[in-house]
């Protein structure tokens, strides 16, 4: 992690970190490493050098997964998980709507992937962007300083589509039954993060599945202050 922000408030510290591939600093290889267990490894390691005894996880998207496996890994460490719409469907085990999530994924990253075979990482952030907000021009009318930290970040998106997928189990979730866990989704979402969320929350003993009006995958950026005020109650509502 290259990069750490951090925010008090009388009642909360936020720790952000920037996890390795990500941000703009050099890689140490060539990113072969890139996955979400490499990612919650590291996650878990920041964790246990914190000063607190219980932690609580914020993620979104490929983050909520990262959150969600090191979680499942050493559940004494993190007290609450508060996940919007998840980027893993591997612990769902109805196979139909594990076949719908899994045709829905292929949909939505088919054009980015195409790109990224082309060389053209810009154009494949714009489309990946688009895909997963089943929109199009959804990264257009992201704000300026989001599109500027997508595209920076565009590199990623090679590791991404190359990475071995997560095998995360309904039964790993099952470890979280003393972990307060509530996960996001919007109302106008697409299926592949519909069932994401539906089986997260059906897996752990104890789960809010909250669905957010007006919202899709991009609102935690499209909308960033609706987004942080949604957290924030949460964050209090669960303590």
């Amino acid at each position: 992690m290259d990069r750490t922000r951090r925010a008090h408030s009388a009642a909360l510290c936020v720790i952000a970190p920037t996890q390795r591939y990500f941000g703009n600093a050099p890689w140490s290889d060539d990113g072969r490493d890139f996955s979400v267990a490499t990612h919650a490894r590291d996650l878990a390691r920041f964790v246990n050098a914190l000063s607190h005894d219980r932690v609580t996880l914020v993620g979104w998207s490929y983050g909520a997964a990262v959150c969600l496996a090191t979680a499942a890994e050493q559940p004494a460490s993190v007290q609450r998980l508060i996940l919007y719409e998840p980027a893993i469907v591997s612990f769902v085990t109805a196979p139909l709507e594990a076949q719908a999530a899994a045709t829905d994924r292929q949909d939505m990253t088919a054009e980015a992937r195409r790109r990224v075979g082309q060389g053209d990482l810009p154009g494949a952030v714009r489309t990946f962007m688009d895909g997963v907000n089943d929109q199009e021009h959804a990264f257009d009318s992201l704000p300026t300083t989001v599109q500027q930290i997508m595209l920076e970040n565009g590199r990623t998106l090679p590791l991404l589509f190359a990475a071995p997928q997560p095998i995360l189990s309904c039964q790993d979730l099952g470890r979280l039954a003393h972990t307060r866990l509530v996960v996001l989704q919007g109302d106008s979402t697409r299926t592949f993060y519909k069932v994401a969320a539906k089986w997260a929350t059906a897996c752990v003993p104890g789960a809010t599945l909250i669905t957010v009006p007006d919202a899709r995958h991009l609102m935690p950026v499209e909308d960033q202050e609706r987004f942080t005020d949604l957290i924030l109650d949460l964050l209090n509502r669960t303590r």
